[in-house]
């Protein structure tokens, strides 16, 4: 999952919308974020094998801290106490928000992934496998994406009619 995981921000943004739209852009790519990190410091490992799928090259062969099921909650869970921390008023309700949206990006690539999604450790991994058909895995982004920005735009309250004109333009690709 690429761009569908923004969708779940737009969606998360018209429920909390205390916290700004780019925190909610950070949290759904939250794991993939330590990951990029982990494999630059050689924790996490991957390799580019040509025609891995049909999506991306990447074999994700080892991931057992960011995109294991206790790995990616513990994660999710860190980014939610830590924006609630920096927002005022009813902060368990933003880690709450904040931690769903971070941990739907696993929900997302259980969809996606070939089997590399780790339940523990680096054991019993699991994944559907729809990048292996960018027919179904990219209409599909599309479609989290757009109906994300859609529940936005109906629960979203613009500055002016200008806002409300500028997102809609650029989902119909006017702007």
């Amino acid at each position: 999952m690429f761009v569908g995981h923004y969708g779940v921000s737009y969606a998360a943004k018209a429920q909390e919308p205390r916290v700004p739209l780019w925190v909610w852009f950070i949290a759904v790519q939250w794991l993939d974020v330590v990951w990029s990190l982990l494999v630059m410091l050689g924790i996490e490992k991957m390799r580019i094998v040509p025609g891995f799928t049909e999506a991306n090259p990447y074999d994700l062969y080892y991931m057992p801290y960011t995109h294991s099921l206790p790995g990616a909650l513990v994660l999710s869970l860190l980014l939610g106490a830590i924006v609630a921390a920096a927002t005022p008023g009813a902060r368990g309700k933003v880690v709450a928000w904040v931690a769903a949206a971070a941990f739907s990006h696993w929900v997302l690539d259980l969809v996606v992934h070939t089997p590399d999604l780790p339940l523990y450790d680096d054991s019993a991994k699991v994944g559907l496998g729809l990048w292996r058909h960018v027919a179904l895995s990219f209409p599909l982004e599309l479609i989290i994406l757009i109906a994300g920005a859609w529940f936005y735009a109906r629960h979203v309250t613009f500055a002016g009619a200008r806002g409300r004109g500028a997102l809609l333009n650029a989902g119909a690709g006017r702007g």
